[in-house]
């Protein structure tokens, strides 16, 4: 049994009124203790959507150094910054000044570097159109960011295994094989670490506005202020605590689907009174993954069927969807694939660079399923 928890989840209702904090080093000790660990995880995903986590297994000094590249960085003229300038990739890698990401059409008062799985280009006209976001990173010259790179890469190595170890716990909570996640997604995975830093957030404006994840599994480390707000089913605005060395867990869109709506995205935004970074890695499969449906016992079917909150939950409204007046979070969209899905964002959240590199983003976003 894990060592140290606290907020009780509610029964079938989702008004949590904290975010429940989780000792997982127990994930170590054997089946048995793996078990139980599984099964709190699981029903934590399904009424809330957030964990806190410690003893997490991964090292300070990693997500240290982490915060002191960042630091550094963000701290360069702006016209360093723009020598891995996002709007010059056609992958949406590299350096964005505040402002330049949209969520739900607004945007967000932040500046950010957004690295993904490095993988060669794909050709500009590679079908399915989402192979196309394959690519290498912009990493910072070395002159101008000296050991950047072998440290984001460590942090991504450190994260992607937490992940895939945290997602076979929730295997085993809905009843599935341990290694089933393992199975399925594939060796050409694309995670994503989003580094970012929030100026003081204006009277009326967000960090980043409310919205879900992707994908299927967030990890954040928070940095030491706080701003980070998790809405609850009764519409409430949930302060995260920062816990020293602890990391927050959330689940995306992606899981949310392939469970039948049991586990749950669950939307979150930030805003700040004083400037704060925090580093985010948002765990991902290969993009021709498919989102079928997973194949669980009744009584995650039922369990749906007993909350308005998990029976009614949707997906990120597309650009078109928002302008016809759908609710932020209430689009029927499924995309078919996991790189549909990614397409999807990108052309939600990027549409001047999408239309830079990709004319034909157009038609190519309106290709989900529904």
């Amino acid at each position: 049994m894990s060592r140290a928890t606290s907020a009780p989840i509610p029964v079938e209702t989702g008004a949590f009124t904290a975010v429940p904090v989780v000792d997982i080093s127990v994930r170590t000790d054997g089946p048995a203790a793996r078990r139980v660990l599984a099964q709190q995880l699981g029903e934590i995903s399904h009424q809330v959507g957030f964990v806190i986590v410690t003893r997490h297994g991964i090292a300070p000094r990693v997500i240290r150094d982490v915060f002191g590249h960042a630091a550094r960085f963000f701290a360069l003229p702006e016209a360093d910054k723009r020598s891995i300038d996002k709007r010059n990739s056609r992958h949406f890698r590299g350096w964005e000044p505040v402002g330049s990401e949209s969520t739900n059409n607004r945007p967000d008062i932040r500046e950010q570097i957004d690295l993904w799985s490095d993988h060669p280009a794909r050709p500009h006209d590679a079908e399915p159109h989402y192979l196309r976001l394959l690519g290498p990173n912009q990493w910072p010259p070395e002159e101008l960011a000296p050991g950047f790179r072998p440290a984001l890469e460590r942090w991504f190595v450190e994260m992607a295994m937490l992940a895939d170890d945290l997602l076979r716990l929730l295997a085993l909570s809905l009843g599935l094989a341990e290694n089933h996640f393992d199975d399925v997604f594939g060796t050409e995975r694309m995670s994503l670490t989003k580094l970012i830093s929030y100026p003081e957030t204006p009277a009326g404006q967000f960090g980043v506005n409310a919205h879900h994840d992707t994908g299927f599994m967030t990890i954040l480390a928070p940095g030491t202020i706080p701003g980070l707000e998790v809405e609850n089913a009764d519409g409430d605005w949930i302060p995260v605590p920062v816990i020293p060395d602890s990391l927050v867990v959330n689940l995306g869109e992606i899981l949310q689907a392939i469970t039948g709506n049991y586990f749950v995205a669950t939307p979150h935004r930030v805003v700040t009174r004083e400037p704060r970074l925090s580093a985010g890695y948002f765990h991902g499969p290969s993009l021709d993954m498919r989102l079928d449906p997973l194949d669980l016992h009744p009584r995650f079917v039922e369990a749906v069927a007993r909350s308005s909150r998990h029976a009614g939950a949707g997906f990120m409204a597309q650009r078109d969807e928002t302008e016809a007046g759908v609710g932020d979070m209430e689009s029927r969209h499924h995309p078919r694939t996991y790189g549909e899905q990614l397409w999807n964002y990108f052309a939600r959240s990027y549409p001047d660079n999408v239309a830079r590199h990709w004319p034909d983003a157009d038609r190519q976003a309106s290709l989900t399923a529904d």
